[in-house]
């Protein structure tokens, strides 16, 4: 079988446990060399004739499944889905997988790390030191603070655990909230509109779908507190940019950390211009653990659809 490989942290030189158990079950891999998730035109030469496919976060459309007459599975390498055109995987009956959960630690860890270097300033201050600089700018403890969580998964719990170990208030918004977890932990059950007004700090952790695309705009940055900090860590499209732009600069939003971004790489951002806003590269997931996991993973979802056994985490049954 013919197997397209993307992700980055998979390639040939990485040698891993779980692309060598991959290679043991076809010779015929194909890789990404380009570094990057893959456009549409891209894709479509390299997946064409293949069988089987490891997909990183590639744009994975109609067009693309319908030119790939032997595809049998797609194994997403992570646990969004967005770029994938689920509905036509699904007409065209080729299994979707995913990898829930695994790589929940390293993606709340990194998110909790935003919340600190926004609420510190801390990148502008290491900036202005190596220059020489020696600036006096003063900060936002967390002790006693509200934080609210948009999506209350595996990642947002990360988040919400790191919060309690900072003495803040945690409240949560999720329209599958699980309510006895949340008593357990100490957690407020809240609707969205509350989050908004009474978080000194929004972390998002919401799949990228039709109802959360722009969630965040103009009239969502207008309930915030004009000092709360802002952090996405999930996907760029939940956020109206040119709205948290205009938010930053007029004062209506104290920081702003970004892990994801509507295009990908972003490319001339205004938000770059702004000394409140910190950003890293879709980052969130790579760790050391989580690229094992993630892998490990993705490897074993595709041989289990392409071998006939039960899978669990085909997400277009």
């Amino acid at each position: 079988m013919k197997i397209l490989v993307t992700p980055t942290s998979m390639q040939p030189g990485k040698s891993t446990k779980a692309l060598e158990e991959l290679m043991a079950f076809s010779k015929d891999l194909v890789f990404n060399a380009t570094g990057k998730p893959l456009t549409e035109e891209e894709l479509l030469p390299l997946l064409k004739d293949c069988d089987g496919y490891i997909a990183g976060l590639d744009f994975i459309t109609e067009k693309v499944l319908k030119s790939c007459d032997h595809l049998k599975a797609i194994s997403r390498y992570g646990a969004g889905y967005d770029r994938v055109d689920i509905n036509a995987a699904k007409a065209l009956s080729i299994p979707v997988t995913n990898t829930p959960g695994v790589n929940a630690e390293a993606v709340g860890e990194l998110a909790f790390g935003l919340i600190l270097s926004v609420a510190r300033k801390i990148p502008y201050l290491d900036t202005s030191t190596r220059e020489g600089g020696w600036v006096r700018s003063t900060g936002m403890e967390l002790k006693g603070k509200t934080i609210g969580i948009l999506g209350l998964g595996a990642i947002g719990k990360v988040v919400a655990r790191c919060a309690k170990g900072f003495d803040m208030t945690v409240i949560a918004y999720d329209p599958y909230i699980n309510v006895a977890y949340c008593k357990s932990n100490a957690i407020k059950v809240s609707t969205f509109d509350e989050v908004l007004e009474q978080a000194d700090v929004i972390s998002l952790h919401l799949p990228l779908i039709d109802t959360t695309q722009h969630l965040i705009n103009a009239s969502a940055f207008a309930k915030m507190k004009p000092t709360s900090i802002l952090v996405n860590t999930s996907r760029g499209g939940i956020i109206d940019e040119d709205a948290a732009y205009d938010a930053l600069k007029n004062g209506r939003l104290g920081g702003l950390a970004l892990d994801a971004f509507e295009i990908e790489p972003p490319t001339d951002s205004p938000l770059f211009s702004l000394p409140n806003v910190v950003t890293t590269p879709h980052t969130g997931a790579h760790t050391e653990e989580a690229v094992v996991n993630m892998a490990t993973m993705s490897v074993k979802n595709l041989i289990d659809v392409l071998s006939g056994n039960d899978c669990p985490y085909i997400v277009n049954k």
